[in-house]
């Protein structure tokens, strides 16, 4: 099996797209298993210069939790497996790291997917004009995820007690970032909801209150209540706009076509690894090396080929071979997208 192979998740025929609701019992174990695999990947790159160097610097707050700690292990695996590329001798320790990396993900998907009812459920709560159902089941999806690389099985809390909370703050944050022309802070939404909530609660008692009584339920300054207070108008994107004869929508002034489009970017990154992949598996170190120096692979620094020849002690016409034959055959071998099997 080739490093390629073990960084791919695999699912067979087997293992269901959605997993089954969990015991309290089967959640525990599950959440030691994940401890357990990532135990088993973190011990696999020990010792290893490129992985050290990643789980031993010294986090930001943002990473001095358990996702942090999680977040910096599949970066040091995945360090681990671009190293072993360069050296053969990694290459045990790189193969065992991603199957033992592989198999927490994928018990990490099965306690999260476990949730998936949480999801739909708030999303039928949460449903309104700026975001229908099926886009915040997807975001409830999202808080799942997350929600399964914080559980922490010691602390007596069911997964899906746990889970619920971030389904709903991931889902009420797409509302809310997708309510306003301009993004505001995570703070910023999270104080705009609670005035909202403490105005509700007078209302409902029939008690009058002015911004000022606001801001004291909430535990912000009046000036703030009021900033925040006046960001809740929104306008439609579709509304006309009144510029010449022709009105014409508000976001044809919003848009930049010269902005990198998501889907198009996250195109070019797959085809860049499946690329990646059959330029390991295709042609020799010898070529390898002609092709990323001559052409900046690694710096993005084109090289000359009497460049490439003086590093690599040959002559200008025989690099000028070596890098034709590569070329050669990665333009006439059919098997390139074959030989990486599915995306």
């Amino acid at each position: 099996m080739s490093l390629a192979q073990l960084r791919k998740p695999k699912m067979n025929d087997t293992q269901p797209l959605f997993s089954e609701r969990l015991t309290a019992e089967e959640e525990k174990e599950m959440a030691r298993k994940i401890r357990t695999a990532e135990q088993n990947a973190r011990e696999a790159v020990a010792g290893i210069d490129e992985a050290d160097s990643i789980l031993m610097r010294r986090p930001d707050r943002a990473e001095r939790t358990r996702a942090g700690a999680v977040d910096r292990l599949e970066e040091a695996v995945k360090a681990t497996i671009k190293a072993s590329r360069k050296d053969p001798e990694l290459r045990e320790y790189a193969q065992v790291a991603a199957r033992s990396w592989n198999e927490a993900e994928s018990l990490r998907w099965r306690l999260a997917m476990s949730g998936r009812r949480i999801a739909h459920g708030e999303a039928r709560k949460l449903a309104g004009p700026f975001m229908d159902e099926e886009d915040l089941v997807q975001e409830g999806y999202i808080g799942l995820l997350r929600a399964a690389k914080r559980f922490d099985p010691d602390r007596g809390i069911r997964f899906s007690t746990y889970a619920r909370w971030w389904v709903r703050a991931q889902m009420t944050r797409a509302i809310d970032h997708t309510g306003r022309p301009v993004r505001l802070p995570g703070c910023a939404v999270e104080q705009t909801r609670n005035l909202r909530k403490a105005m509700k609660r007078f209302e409902s008692v029939g008690v009058e209150y002015t911004t000022a009584d606001l801001a004291q339920e909430v535990g912000i300054d009046k000036e703030r209540a009021e900033l925040l207070l006046s960001q809740g108008n929104t306008i439609s994107l579709e509304q006309p706009v009144d510029d010449g004869p022709r009105p014409r929508p508000l976001d044809r002034f919003l848009s930049d076509e010269d902005a990198p489009q998501p889907d198009k970017e996250a195109i070019n990154t797959q085809e860049l690894h499946r690329m990646e992949d059959a330029f390991h598996d295709l042609l020799t170190q010898r070529q390898r090396f002609v092709l990323t120096r001559r052409y900046g692979l690694d710096d993005g620094e084109f090289r000359t080929l009497s460049e490439v020849g003086k590093e690599m002690s040959l002559s200008r016409e025989r690099v000028r071979q070596i890098e034709r034959e590569a070329l050669t055959r990665l333009r006439d071998c059919s098997a390139i997208r074959s030989s990486l099997g599915p995306a």
